[in-house]
């Protein structure tokens, strides 16, 4: 299953984000723990690099994230060019209280009345980026909900005398290479439910329960895991649920929305959906199954040429 999410108004959202980067000193990305490449948007990295500006990643819901994987990903944006990570949850005020002095020390040429440190805040949607802005502020000047693309214009607020935040519309981009990071973002809600079909997503995320917490499925739901796949899960979640529809069988579509609740509110427990081992090998894969595609369609191009060249010469 490919899914592809990108609605008019973030077109609108990403020029504006590209006109205002020049007049920025500091992009923070806010990015999900639980999968922090899959939810981070290459239009910031491509558009932040073009102008030189170095970007404070935050790794926002750490709450539910696996610990391990999250120091995992510190270490890994840390050791890049340009990139500090900060794992945190806009749940604690305390967190949130670091980002300022963390920012001032990415641009120390900034932060005077006459030069005030200008902050673009990026990410795409629902990764708490509007909470964020709110607790910084420690007022509601961006709208919050349980549904990606809440935010959908652009709009400049003042920290202190010294620092500009510039809020964003939570940003996609116009086409997800591989089908798991839309899994995954299915998987989180960072992506419009008229864009998915619940049940395969929620297939999809049984299978990395499987393969990753196993013994967290067990204790939230009763079963055992052996010669379980993902959608297996789902149905042992019905099965221990009484989720059934007439005639008997699975309630597989409301076993479906428990389990992606479920996981989305830390109920199964804390959860990531990649390291960065398994994200290169991920990336590895597509590579390869990507130079296989394309091997195939330059051979059937060939043949095509081919054939069309011998009816040539019989006529």
């Amino acid at each position: 299953m490919s899914i592809q999410w990108f609605p008019g108004h973030m077109n609108s959202a990403k020029k504006q984000a590209e006109e205002q980067m020049e007049f920025i000193d500091l992009v923070i990305e806010v990015l999900d723990a639980r999968l922090p490449e899959a939810s981070c948007n290459p239009l910031v990295d491509r558009m932040r690099q073009f102008r030189q500006r170095p970007v404070l990643k935050i790794l926002n819901k750490i709450d539910l994230a696996d610990p391990a994987a999250t120091a995992a990903w510190k270490a890994y944006y840390d050791a890049r060019p340009g990139v500090t990570a900060y794992p945190m949850t806009t749940k604690k005020p305390a967190d949130v209280a670091r980002i300022p002095a963390l920012a001032l020390s990415l641009a120390p040429h900034r932060g005077v009345p006459t030069k005030p440190l200008r902050i673009m805040i990026m990410g795409i949607p629902n990764v708490g980026k509007s909470t964020l802005m709110n607790a910084l502020l420690k007022k509601r000047v961006a709208k919050v909900g349980d549904e990606p693309a809440v935010t959908k214009t652009q709009q400049k607020l003042y920290l202190d005398k010294h620092t500009v935040l510039v809020d964003t519309p939570g940003l996609m981009w116009p086409k997800i290479e591989m089908p798991s990071d839309g899994l995954m973002l299915a998987a989180s809600h960072a992506i419009g439910t008229n864009a998915l079909i619940e049940e395969e997503v929620a297939f999809f995320l049984g299978d990395i329960l499987l393969e990753r917490y196993p013994q967290l499925l067990t204790a939230r739901y009763g079963f055992k895991t052996e010669g379980l796949d993902g959608i297996g899960v789902v149905e042992q979640v019905a099965a221990r649920r009484g989720f059934r529809v007439r005639g008997g069988e699975f309630d597989v579509e409301k076993a479906a929305h428990v389990l992606l609740h479920d996981y989305r509110s830390g109920a199964i427990g804390r959860i990531s959906l990649e390291t960065p081992e398994s994200r290169a090998a991920r990336l590895e894969a597509h590579r390869i199954e990507k130079e296989e595609k394309e091997r195939i369609a330059a051979e059937k191009a060939a043949a095509k040429a081919e054939e069309a060249a011998r009816g040539k010469r019989g006529t």
